[in-house]
């Protein structure tokens, strides 16, 4: 039975996105789904999610804080090639480097950095809060069934300006494009909340599930 482990690593309440997986693990098949904070149990898992919420440095430091969990897992990412995806923060850590309060490396695995949304349009605010339409740019197996035009929903004041354009599968528009979802390899993020994004959040979030690469 394929396991997927969600990261706990005290970075938000991880209740929606057990739920969203549980369920979508239900419907497709998909195995079993375990929140921890374990590196063994990130070494004998399929799939991994690293969920975040808050700030940059913070999450790092979190993530770091847990002794031998991010070594599981990017030994488990980089070395054993399991699919992975990051969620809010946790997609945010895959660049370079965050310049959220103070300059912060990253996981490194997609180069690029995070830097404060600036829209050109000045009456949008920041955070960039609320729901906004997806502009997909290419092909994935996680993005089947997912349109340009589908809602997503985001809440975040930095985004990831990737140094490759090819590893930006998806964005918005607010105010200028921001990354919505990045991509390469067996490796994925959303900027996004898949598990509060109704339809298309679990439509990805199934296809997570089923993808192998």
């Amino acid at each position: 039975m394929p396991l997927t482990v969600l990261v706990d690593y005290d970075s938000g309440n991880l209740h929606s996105a057990e739920k969203a997986f549980q369920r979508m693990a239900a419907e497709t098949g998909g195995g079993d789904v375990l929140v921890t904070s374990r590196p063994e149990d990130v070494a004998r898992a399929d799939r991994i999610v690293l969920p975040g919420d808050g700030a940059f440095p913070a999450c790092r430091a979190a993530l770091g804080s847990y002794g031998g969990l991010f070594e599981a897992i990017e030994e488990a990412v980089i070395r054993r090639a399991r699919p992975f995806l990051g969620i809010c923060v946790g997609m945010q850590m895959l660049a370079s480097r965050g310049h959220e309060y103070r300059l912060t490396e990253g996981f490194g695995w997609i180069p690029g950095d995070v830097v404060r949304i600036e829209p050109a349009d000045r009456s949008l605010k920041v955070p960039h809060m609320g729901w906004n339409d997806l502009v997909v740019e290419r092909p994935h197996p996680v993005l089947d069934g997912i349109a340009t035009g589908d809602h997503a929903y985001f809440v975040h004041s930095y985004h990831f300006r990737v140094a490759d354009p090819a590893h930006r599968l998806a964005f918005c528009d607010y105010g200028g494009p921001i990354t919505a979802i990045v991509g390469r390899d067996t490796i994925v993020g959303t900027q996004f909340h898949p598990e509060k994004s109704q339809g298309p959040g679990l439509r990805l979030i199934a296809n997570f599930l089923r993808w192998r690469p």
